[in-house]
C-alpha cells in the first residue's frame, strides 16, 4: 500500500482545523495531515520557523488557506528543501496595500480596547459567497473559529499579517508541483491574485471553483478534496 503523504494545513486569520476538516476527512488514507497552530507569534518569520521546529515531518506537502497561504510561502521561503508541493488557496504573494495595514491596526486598536467581535453578520459577505449566507452550519463554523481563536490570537496574527515580506520575487524560485486555487467570487483575495501567482510559477495549476467566496474549504469542500487528490499525486 502507497504511504500516506504527508501534508500541513495552515488555516487563515481567525480560522482553526475546522477550516480544514472536510479535507481532513475526504483526503482519507492519502494523506497524514497535520494542521498547523498560526496562533503563537506576531512576526511571520518567527511564525513560520515556529511550525517549522514544531512539524513532525521532515518533508511535507503544504497547503494554506488566506492567511494560511501568506505562512506557507514564508515557510517556502525558509525551507524550500522540505517542501515537496504547495497549494495556495484563496491567498496572495503581494504584501499589504498602506490601506490594507491601516485597516488592520484599525482592528488591532478595536479589541485592544475590548471590542473583539470576531466574525459578525457584517463580516461574513467578504468570507463567502452571497449565497451561502443563508448557510446555517457554515456561518456558525465560521463563527466558532472565530471564537476558538480569541483576542489575543487575533492580534498577533493581524501583527504577522502586517509584518509579511513580499513574496511576489519568490514565486519564480518555486520548482516543486503548485496548485493555485480560489473561489471566483472571493471578495477578500480576487481572482487576478491567484493568476499572477499561477503565471509566476513554473507549471503551476490554476484551480478556479464556481459559486464560491473566499473559505472554498468549507464553502466547496468536494471541488477542493478532488483538487487536492490530483496536486498530491502530482511528480
Amino acid at each position: 500500500m502507497k504511504k500516506a503523504n504527508p501534508l500541513v494545513l495552515v488555516p487563515g486569520l481567525l480560522c482553526d482545523a475546522l477550516l480544514w476538516q472536510p479535507q481532513i476527512a475526504g483526503l482519507g488514507k492519502s494523506a497524514e495531515c497535520w494542521v498547523a497552530d498560526h496562533t503563537r507569534s506576531d512576526n511571520m518569520a518567527q511564525l513560520a520557523k515556529d511550525i517549522l521546529d514544531a512539524c513532525p515531518f521532515k518533508t511535507f506537502s503544504l497547503a494554506g488557506l488566506s492567511m494560511g497561504g501568506y505562512v506557507a510561502l514564508e515557510i517556502m521561503r525558509q525551507a524550500p528543501s522540505r517542501v515537496t508541493r504547495i497549494a495556495l488557496l484563496d491567498t496572495s504573494a503581494r504584501t499589504d496595500t498602506p490601506e490594507a495595514s491601516e485597516k488592520r491596526n484599525a482592528f488591532i486598536a478595536l479589541a485592544d480596547r475590548g471590542r473583539f467581535m470576531g466574525v459578525t453578520d457584517t463580516l461574513l459577505p467578504q468570507l463567502v459567497h452571497a449565497d451561502h449566507l443563508g448557510d446555517d452550519a457554515l456561518t456558525t463554523i465560521i463563527k466558532t473559529m472565530a471564537r476558538n481563536t480569541g483576542k489575543p490570537a487575533f492580534i498577533r496574527q493581524e501583527k504577522a499579517i502586517i509584518s509579511r515580506a513580499d513574496s511576489m520575487p519568490l514565486l519564480a524560485q518555486i520548482r516543486c508541483p503548485a496548485l493555485v486555487l480560489c473561489g471566483r467570487q472571493d471578495a477578500l483575495t480576487p481572482l487576478a491574485r491567484h493568476e499572477e501567482m499561477a503565471a509566476a510559477i513554473a507549471g503551476a495549476k490554476l484551480e478556479i471553483l464556481e459559486h464560491c467566496g473566499h473559505l472554498s474549504t468549507l464553502e466547496q469542500p468536494g471541488a477542493v478534496n478532488i483538487a487536492l487528490q490530483t496536486w498530491l499525486r502530482a511528480d
